[in-house]
């Protein structure tokens, strides 16, 4: 039997042994989810402000994709109570406008970067009846985002003129999701959702006492991919 085959009747196997899985046999209250964290910025900046600083110096803010974790607890049949977060991915800064500080050479290169913590609470509305395997769902809550670890790359202290620190505020806004959940089993199930939320951060850059700031509107919107056990 050729190996393509083999891996045929395995699929089949697997997959009849998933299907033929009790749905529901008794709904659970606690459900732990864990997948893929895409995070994807639309980062908006005020111009950065501060001593020898001309007009149209600004930055911008790579992706990131981490681990997803969350908490979800069953409230009644169609809500529940959502705790989100991932493992704090570093997030790097790239220099626009850099050439008009005499910057040349690292205009677009990454001059900065930081790892941030965001947990999540989401009430999340699931439609259609709680025995049913594909259930959409929406959610709103809010969102908390701390940043730490912040440092400046040789290439982020050569464009400020020297060792530089970098401090970002705290955030806090709403957040709001829509997604899909199918139920494999009576505890297994998959999970995409797409999410957006505030997150708002005023960012100051300190060089040998030299202060410059600016205020980072991030937008992000989050893919998650995941696999939930209910309990």
């Amino acid at each position: 039997m050729h190996l393509h085959t083999k891996l045929a009747l395995f699929a089949v196997v697997v997959l009849q042994f998933v299907l033929s899985a009790p749905l529901l046999a008794e709904p659970f209250d606690n459900t732990l989810s864990f997948g893929a964290y895409l995070v994807q910025y639309d980062a908006q900046a005020g111009d950065i402000s501060g001593p020898f600083v001309p007009h149209g110096v600004n930055l911008s803010v790579d992706d990131v994709n981490t681990l997803y974790l969350a908490f979800i607890r069953r409230l009644t049949p169609s809500l529940s109570l959502e705790l989100a977060g991932g493992v704090p991915p570093e997030t790097k800064t790239i220099g626009k406008g850099l050439a008009k500080l005499g910057s040349v050479p690292y205009e677009g290169e990454n001059i900065g970067s930081a790892k941030w913590f965001s947990p999540t609470v989401l009430l999340l509305y699931h439609f259609r009846d709680e025995s049913e395997a594909l259930r959409p769902y929406m959610g709103a809550g809010f969102n908390y985002t701390r940043f730490f670890d912040n440092k400046s790359t040789a290439a982020g202290d050569a464009a400020n003129g020297g060792p530089t620190e970098i401090s970002l505020s705290d955030s806090f806004g709403w957040a709001i999701t829509l997604g899909i959940g199918y139920r494999i089993n009576d505890r297994w199930a998959a999970h995409v959702s797409y999410s957006r939320s505030s997150v708002e951060s005023d960012m100051e850059v300190n060089t040998a006492g030299v202060i410059r700031r600016t205020t980072i509107d991030f937008h992000p919107s989050v893919t998650v991919l995941s696999l939930a056990y209910s309990f």
